[in-house]
């Protein structure tokens, strides 16, 4: 019995360092090799064009898109590492889900939207009035949810996945830029991560 605990204690720790090398090593990577497309990307996707996005995103199909922007607030405040911010935006958020306009859905996506946008608020909620260890967790949750609402409502800017295997035995997160800043971690590992799948 002992073996088998020694065992896999060697095993976590092993993943561990594994994980975390090539966290490192991705954020050495993302400096070195990406310095000069990093400040390119930084022009094209936060500047001007990233205000068009915000834009395009608020025109048209209104409230889930009015979700997703109080959603990338939110993320953006968490990667700052802003405790008071992420409360006051949560409760934004759950006051924009609480509005969604679900009556062009079938039934079908109705009812799983419903279960979906319950979930999210209770998580948006619960970010407005926690510290910030325990908006990351809910974050992680809610994450999944919109993701999933994404899915049903589609989206009129392309949205990208983006995961950290370091969080919670690996946790994803939505961004309008390819550029990893990571909402579990903030300042701590900023650019731990990578890009995991496309939304269009």
């Amino acid at each position: 019995m002992k073996k088998v605990k020694l065992v896999t204690t060697i095993m976590v720790m092993a993943f561990i360092s594994l994980t975390t090398m090539s966290c490192k090593d991705a954020k050495k990577e993302h400096n070195n090799d990406e310095g000069h497309n990093t400040e390119m990307n930084h022009d094209n996707s936060d500047g001007h064009h990233d205000g068009k996005k915000k834009k395009m995103a608020m025109n048209g199909d209104t409230n889930s898109q009015t979700i997703l922007n109080d959603y990338f607030n939110l993320k953006d405040a968490l990667v700052v590492d802003d405790n008071a911010k992420a409360k006051e935006l949560g409760a934004t958020l759950a006051t924009s889900l609480g509005k969604l306009d679900i009556s062009k859905f079938t039934d079908a996506q109705q009812s799983e939207l419903k279960d979906i946008i319950e979930d999210a608020t209770e998580h948006a909620e619960h970010i407005s009035e926690s510290p910030i260890a325990h908006q990351r967790e809910h974050f992680k949750v809610l994450s999944k949810d919109i993701t999933d609402m994404v899915a049903i409502t589609g989206t009129q800017v392309k949205l990208y996945e983006q995961f950290c295997p370091m969080y919670d035995g690996g946790s994803a997160w939505l961004s309008m830029s390819k550029d990893i800043k990571n909402p579990y971690y903030g300042s701590k590992m900023l650019n731990c991560g990578k890009v995991q799948k496309e939304i269009n």
